[in-house]
């Protein structure tokens, strides 16, 4: 173990320390977090409409007419439909500031570059072509959504790059000192947003002739594909989460870390659940957001709910007493940082491996219980993940009280796993604390 933590301290430290300062990972993870609350009122529409009571149908039916539920599911759709489009702007605008560019520029170009690279279903007329050009067409909602998360994420980035290097190369056009900032900025960006805008034209008028026909099939055949694959099967989700839990136990954030690349294929699992879900259809996804948000990190990441209810109830220390007294509270909403620093987690030989392996174990159990039907499936409602514990898997299972008890068996493995760890832990602090009261009395 001491072979690790020296592995830890002197290789991977550094390596994961440059991945965490990566700017474009951390535009991608800041700039999907852009979409989360937006997401998550749209969620709540749609809680409301399926909560499971007896005549809530016939009631609501008779207050909003017949269309009541279509009619109470617009703001979902206006948010999660919505979810590639603000992740064009948000992404490009993080990556702006990380450059020291006008990022509301960036996000600006970025987001009709985005506008630009989707097909648009032309309106044609019986009148003929030239009058439907006039009429113009519509944007299709569903690339602006999760299936347009890919590609907002490429272009968002590349057009922020785009940008960078023309005004690293003073390719600009400079005002006056006597011109209002707000207009001298808007003609530095005059020059980048013109190439990026006729670099992604001139790529779609290719792709037309092609098989492809357009940019969101070029990327979602290379990238959305194979990362699909990757983020939705048990092996993938396994090696992520190896991943993050071995940046935390190297004091890094590895949820954030990892989660720039893997947050737009579990929330692209998750949009597809919500539509499955409103339909009435089978849920096509086990591994979304909340599959790991609700019973996974149930606690905060390491699923450390458990080691709490450890330190609370059966602490024989003074020191691990009082942690749980001071991380219960925190620990309810999903907040676990005085855990994993207070007891600590971090760089400890000895608990670094419940704290590994119980993520891993809850992933695996949790999936053969949805996968043969035990437990529902998450239905595409993104609660927010500070909700506590039973709760959370009631509400992100569309009201299922299997959520709610698959979460509670989950608060048990992780529970029975931390055990015999915690408690040579505890043995160890109460060692200590019996050493200075000797050596105190002895002085």
């Amino acid at each position: 173990m001491n072979k690790f933590l020296s592995f830890l301290e002197n290789h991977f430290m550094p390596f994961a320390a440059k991945l965490a300062g990566q700017r474009h990972l951390g535009a991608l993870k800041d700039g999907i977090i852009l979409t989360m609350p937006l997401i998550i009122i749209g969620s709540f529409f749609l809680i409301l409409g399926f909560i499971p009571i007896p005549g809530y149908a016939d009631f609501m039916a008779g207050i909003f007419g017949d269309q009541w539920l279509a009619k109470l599911l617009y703001p979902t759709g206006a948010t999660f439909d919505m979810m590639g489009l603000i992740a064009a702007f948000g992404i490009a605008y993080r990556l702006a500031e990380r450059y020291n560019l006008d990022a509301l520029t960036a996000g600006a170009i970025s987001l009709c570059a985005f506008l630009l690279a989707t097909p648009f279903q032309v309106m044609f007329t019986p009148e003929g072509a030239a009058e439907a050009v006039a009429v113009g067409g519509a944007i299709p909602t569903a690339l602006m959504g999760s299936k347009g998360l890919f590609v907002a994420m490429v272009i968002a980035m590349f057009s922020t790059e785009v940008y960078n290097w023309v005004v690293k190369k003073n390719i600009v056009i400079k005002m006056p000192d006597s011109v209002p900032p707000a207009v001298s900025k808007s003609f530095v960006a005059l020059i980048p947003g013109f190439f990026v805008i006729t670099i992604v034209w001139l790529v779609r008028l290719i792709l037309e002739n092609t098989s492809f026909e357009s940019i969101h099939n070029v990327i979602g055949v290379l990238l959305g594909g194979p990362l699909s694959v990757l983020g939705g099967s048990l092996i993938g989700s396994i090696i992520a989460y190896m991943l993050i839990m071995l940046l935390w136990s190297a004091g890094l954030h590895g949820t954030n870390i990892v989660g720039g690349v893997m947050s737009p294929i579990w929330l692209s699992n998750t949009d597809a659940n919500r539509i499955a879900f409103q339909a009435g259809e089978e849920l096509p996804n086990i591994f979304t957001s909340q599959f790991f948000e609700v019973f996974v990190n149930i606690g905060g990441t390491g699923a450390t709910f458990g080691l709490m209810i450890l330190m609370l109830f059966w602490a024989r220390s003074k020191q691990m007493k009082e942690l749980g007294k001071l991380s219960a509270g925190p620990g309810t909403f999903m907040i676990n940082e005085p855990i994993i620093f207070g007891t600590p987690i971090v760089m400890n030989p000895l608990l670094i491996v419940p704290f590994f392996l119980t993520p891993i174990v809850l992933i695996i159990v949790t999936y053969f219980a949805m996968s043969t039907g035990l437990v529902a499936k998450p239905a595409g409602i993104a609660i927010p993940w500070t909700t506590p514990p039973l709760i959370g898997g009631y509400l992100a299972t569309g009201g299922k009280i299997s959520g709610a008890v698959m979460q509670a068996v989950n608060i048990a493995i992780a529970f029975a796993v931390y055990m015999p760890f915690f408690k040579m832990w505890d043995k160890m602090k109460v060692r200590e604390e019996n050493g200075s009261t000797t050596e105190q009395q002895a002085s």
